[in-house]
């Protein structure tokens, strides 16, 4: 009996022992899978950044950068060439202007809503709903700036043409809303909730609480959705290219047409041009001028959300 007591405890002690084993290969096999995911990511990354900047780096190296940046002109696929990105800067920084004056104010607010003030079961209703615009396609954003609001806009400035900043805008911003509102609303709801209630104790109104003290306190996340709104305002590509046209021209009015980063890029890797030429390699020194402008907005993002966090 003992020996045989003996012989299954041994036998017990062994399945447990390659359970373990068989459990730590297992354990590790999915670390590895985790690493390989992140790393596709990273590497992504970093191959855009390496092609990006070698093409740019062959541009330059037939276009001082001093012409890339000071020039008014922006004419690389006439004969007389002019390479300055200013022009093509100007309309995205009024297209991303007047789409953010749209998103943010009413992304917030909305956030503020279904955060604060709404019912469990509308919010459950209403924010699916929202976060449908999200899903549709921008080309279809693009058609309903161009046929719809163009010339609802047209009744009020008669002189508008047909192709322009404002209506291209005013679309952009109404497609980024669901992005900032869902992102400052999950901001808003992890504020605990104890704020809220030493908030009231205190005698404020809902109103009150949620402007001094839950905002304040979910800053750091509504920082991000701001951030990631104005990285997808600068980087939208169909909208601006239907509705705001694609002719070069140096201006901050929104009442006129003007090319965007996004739109030269499209339009020139139709495939028109031969590879190689200096005409094709702009779409790249504009591609990393793009890139760098999206990554200060980030880093300015991230330095909100960590100096905002370490407060709160």
């Amino acid at each position: 009996m003992a020996i045989g007591a003996s012989g299954g405890g041994v036998t017990a002690g062994g399945n447990r022992l390659r359970f373990r084993r068989s459990r730590h290969v297992k354990e590790q096999i999915i670390e590895w899978l985790l690493l390989a995911a992140a790393l596709v990511a990273i590497l992504t990354t970093v191959g855009i950044v390496f092609i990006l900047v070698r093409e740019s780096l062959s541009f330059f190296a037939n276009v001082p950068l001093w012409r890339f940046l000071t020039e008014t002109e922006w004419t690389p696929l006439f004969a007389d060439q002019k390479f300055g990105i200013v022009v093509l800067l100007s309309g995205t920084l009024t297209s991303s202007a007047i789409a953010l004056a749209v998103a943010i104010p009413l992304g917030t607010i909305i956030a503020i809503y279904l955060s604060e003030f709404a019912s469990e079961r509308t919010r459950e209703v209403w924010k699916p709903v929202l976060e449908l615009l999200a899903g549709i396609p921008t080309i279809v954003f693009g058609y309903f700036a161009l046929f719809l609001v163009t010339p609802l806009l047209q009744i009020v400035f008669p002189s508008l043409p047909g192709f322009n900043l404002l209506s291209a805008g005013l679309v952009m911003g109404v497609m980024i809303v669901p992005y900032i509102s869902s992102i400052s609303e999950d901001a808003m709801r992890a504020v605990p909730m104890s704020l809220r209630e030493g908030s009231y104790a205190m005698g404020a109104t809902r109103l009150q609480t949620a402007l001094r003290v839950v905002v304040p306190a979910a800053f750091s996340g509504i920082a991000a959705a701001y951030i990631l709104g104005i990285s997808r305002a600068v980087g939208e590509t169909m909208i601006v290219a239907v509705a705001a046209g694609q002719q070069p021209n140096l201006t901050f009015n929104p009442f006129e047409q003007a090319a965007t980063i996004t739109a030269y890029i499209v339009q020139v890797s139709k495939g028109d041009l031969p590879y190689g030429s200096i005409g094709y390699q702009t779409i790249f020194a504009a591609g990393l001028t793009l890139f760098l402008l999206t990554l200060v907005f980030n880093l300015i993002g991230f330095w909100l959300k960590r100096r905002f966090r370490e407060v709160y």
